[in-house]
């Protein structure tokens, strides 16, 4: 059988740095005897350098045909000056858009070693486990009609269209239920039902999905105003949140700093089946293109080889080999290893990407 086929697309800012920690690691499971084949394109800046857009064609054409794609990161301040059309950001969400990849997965987990380090307190947070799975291609960040016009009044006016079919809350219904299944089998679903018809259909539909399809599984319903205090008050009493794409682009990131650094949290992106039966998936971390610190081996590398751990397990089916990698990335943190983000106010002298890394990579191999 042929290896799986990765895409690597580094980006900018730290996303090659850390990019190349993850290839250390595909390599040392490559001497395991499992191969994959890996293959590197450019998006965002890198590729608006390089070619005007910030996806080509090609590219595009070649994450549509294998099994899984990684991403580092896109975005930088010297490209605020272009056109919103060829912004980096671009190239993220057309990959996303014509992938349909509709099911954003975020896990929020608290590492015991960095328990303290969150703006919480440590019982509150130590051993917390959610995932949070958001709607990525549809919803206010999609929904027609948008733009800036004119008022008639010598004012302008933003719109933007909150819009969601029966489909599209159907389909990351099911996703975050089965999700649930493998876990603590209880799902919550949030939304804005009290004062959004968008959220009217989106709590019915989650409903029928339950009734009808997953009766086993608990269902919860919540207000996505009072979820993200519940978030902040008693987060380890949710499980599965499900939520649509802009609820779920806020309240993912609040739960991101219930585990102390952005530079732990990875991400799964996923859509239908393809022919061999793997999901369409693109895999990110969670956290951005970091430009100021970009070329001085200060990023946390982690955040990137757990995203490669989530495709070990949703892409490929080799959970005992994500459990693996992320029993390896908890022992470095157990082991006192830190980068400049996990800190503390104890001080000492922080390890460079290329030594995190390399101390995931030798935990592995132990």
């Amino acid at each position: 059988m042929a290896n799986p086929s990765l895409l690597i697309l580094p980006g900018d800012g730290i996303g090659p740095e850390v990019m190349a920690e993850v290839r250390k690691v595909i390599d040392w499971f490559g001497t395991q005897g499992i191969a994959f084949d890996v293959e590197e394109g450019l998006i965002g800046g890198a590729s608006y350098d390089a070619f005007g857009a910030p996806m080509t064609d090609a590219t595009m054409e070649r994450a549509q045909a294998v099994d899984a794609v990684l991403l580092g990161a896109v975005g930088g301040p010297k490209y605020d000056v272009l056109d919103f059309a060829v912004k980096p950001e671009r190239g993220l969400l057309r990959i996303r858009k014509e992938m349909d990849l509709y099911a954003n997965l975020r896990p929020a987990q608290c590492f015991d070693a960095l328990a303290d380090f969150s703006s919480l307190k440590r019982d509150i947070v130590a051993g917390l486990d959610i995932m949070i799975v958001r709607e990525l291609t549809s919803g206010i960040y999609f929904g027609e009609p948008r733009g800036i016009q004119d008022d008639n009044e010598g004012g302008r006016v933003g719109i933007n269209t909150q819009r969601y079919t029966t489909n599209e809350i159907r389909r990351v219904a099911r996703s975050a239920f089965e999700l649930a299944r493998r876990r603590g089998n209880h799902v919550c679903s949030m939304e804005k039902a009290n004062v959004m018809e968008s959220g009217i259909l989106w709590r019915e539909e989650v409903q029928w999905v339950h009734d009808n399809e997953y009766p086993d599984v608990e269902l919860s319903h919540m207000y996505a105003d009072n979820g993200a205090m519940q978030l902040v008050r008693n987060p380890k009493q949710f499980d599965v949140i499900v939520t649509d794409n802009l609820f779920g682009d806020l309240l993912s990131d609040a739960a991101a700093m219930l585990t102390g650094s952005l530079g732990m949290l990875p991400s799964a992106s996923l859509g239908a089946p393809m022919a061999n039966g793997r999901p369409k998936a693109l895999y990110e971390p969670v956290h951005g293109s970091a430009p100021d610190i970009a070329g001085q081996g200060k990023a946390n590398p982690i955040a990137c080889i757990l995203s490669f751990a989530m495709a070990l397990r949703y892409s490929f089916d080799m959970g005992d080999q994500a459990t693996r990698l992320e029993r390896a990335v908890e022992k470095v943190l157990a082991d006192g290893h830190r980068t400049a983000d996990l800190m503390g106010p104890e001080g000492g002298t922080p390890i460079t990407t290329s030594q995190m890394g390399d101390a995931i990579v030798a935990a592995l191999a132990g």
